[in-house]
């Protein structure tokens, strides 16, 4: 039966890392791989991303409630545009990227993608632009970045910053919308893999268990993406970089010898 203390541990990394930008799906596939979880895989996923979903309709309710005023507003349409390349990814590439999910055959190479983003990101010049002046051609852009997330290690939250920052946002914007941005995707993909709630291999996992780490993962995310959106504001990309780059480097010579 899954220990209530692995599910724990397991929402703690989710919560911390969907928003953090080092790659969340990466993570809890090392989780998962070292507690012997392996064939829990995109079920396991699932459910504790519904966590990470709840810690962002807490933190934006303000804003969800704008929209359902005002459902045709400008903001509405940029979450729109910014989802639809998601959506095309995972829907015409679904069956690619669940096979490698499960695999983790890639994501040394995709830690390593994400620090190189991450570096590059940071070094860019410092822009003023809010969010009053994202435009579909922006929301776009960073969409395109979102759909590269579907690559497990790919952090979405890093590529779309980064996007975001490439986009002449100012850290903060790009922060704040990147979040935003990841609301409709989590929740869409709650949905298109709802089968798998079913159809899983819940014997690995108790009720008890799924609770306590979805409420780990709704805490420790609301707690990163407050923190985050502040830490941004002022602060490196670089300490992230470098630690993905490394653990990229760490998995690719683990994997190599067959150890991982």
């Amino acid at each position: 039966m899954f220990a209530e203390w692995k599910a724990m541990i397991l929402g703690v990394i989710q919560g911390l890392t969907e928003f953090l930008p080092i790659s969340s799906t990466g993570h809890l596939y090392i989780g998962r791989h070292l507690f012997g979880l392996d064939e829990a895989g995109l079920l396991l996923d699932t459910l504790l991303h519904t966590g990470t979903l709840l810690a962002l309709l807490i933190f934006y309710w303000q804003e969800i409630l704008k929209l359902l005023r005002r459902p045709f507003s400008k903001m509405t349409g940029l979450l729109i545009i910014g989802t639809l390349p998601a959506v095309i990814a995972g829907v015409l590439l679904n069956d690619f990227f669940e096979e490698i999910s499960k695999t983790g055959v890639t994501i040394g190479w995709e830690f390593l993608a994400t620090g190189l983003i991450l570096w590059w990101a940071d070094i860019m010049p410092k822009q003023s632009r809010g969010m009053e002046d994202i435009t579909y051609k922006n929301a776009l852009f960073i969409g395109v970045f979102q759909a590269a997330a579907i690559f497990p290690a790919i952090s979405r939250s890093g590529f779309t910053l980064a996007a975001g920052l490439m986009s002449g946002l100012n850290r903060e914007t790009a922060a704040y919308f990147s979040f935003l941005l990841s609301i409709p995707v989590i929740f869409g993909g709650i949905l298109f893999k709802g089968a798998d709630l079913l159809s899983g291999p819940v014997e690995a996992i108790s009720f008890k268990g799924l609770l306590i780490g979805t409420l780990c993962a709704a805490v420790f995310g609301y707690l990163a993406v407050s923190w985050m959106i502040k830490y941004i504001k002022n602060h490196s990309l670089k300490p992230f970089s470098l630690y993905v780059i490394m653990l990229g480097i760490l998995i690719l010579f683990l994997q190599t010898i067959g150890v991982f």
